[in-house]
């Protein structure tokens, strides 16, 4: 287990070495190229910023209001009879807008429940079997300028259905 630890020490700083080792094997300023990327970055980031803000605001609003939680008492009626507790729902509801937003809910379910409790384990895998499916699409197809998004949402919903059915199961097996 320390040799795992050891190398993963390494793993960063060896890909960047290696990344300039090979642009300077291909006589690439290497610094110029990583200066441009850098201010495409930067210009990316004013460019979705909008979109950012209004997807915290809006998870803001919802937890503020308290419909995340009438929501999931009313959805967890009948989430509860396949093993997923209603108390869960406003968590599984905001991970899908904000990562951030997300793990404050999960601290606020380990004060209430704690990080070793049922809810608490299917909270943990939770977090780490779903993504955050509309920042992802709004950020991403808004920066790559992708009009038709097809079938993605339908397949990031059963993605994340999948992720929940697997935490589920998972905090069962560990109790």
């Amino acid at each position: 287990m320390h040799i795992l630890l050891y190398i993963s020490d390494f793993i960063v700083p060896a890909v960047i070495l290696g990344i300039v080792m090979h642009g300077l094997s291909q006589n690439v300023n290497v610094y110029d190229e990583f200066i441009k990327g850098a201010k495409k970055g930067f210009l990316t980031v004013i460019k979705i910023m909008p979109t950012l803000i209004g997807l915290m605001v809006a998870v803001g609003i919802l937890r503020a209001s308290g419909f995340l939680e009438f929501i999931g008492k009313f959805i967890g009626q009948f989430t509860s009879y396949i093993g997923f507790p209603g108390e869960l729902v406003p968590l599984t509801i905001v991970k899908m807008f904000s990562s951030s937003a997300a793990t404050g809910l999960v601290l606020d379910i380990f004060k209430q429940y704690g990080t070793d409790s049922h809810i608490g384990l299917i909270a943990s895998i939770s977090m780490c079997c779903t993504e955050t499916i509309f920042y992802t699409m709004s950020v991403y197809f808004m920066a790559a300028k992708v009009k038709k998004t097809r079938y993605t949402l339908t397949g990031a919903l059963l993605a994340t259905l999948a992720g929940l059915i697997a935490s589920v199961i998972l905090a069962g097996s560990m109790i």
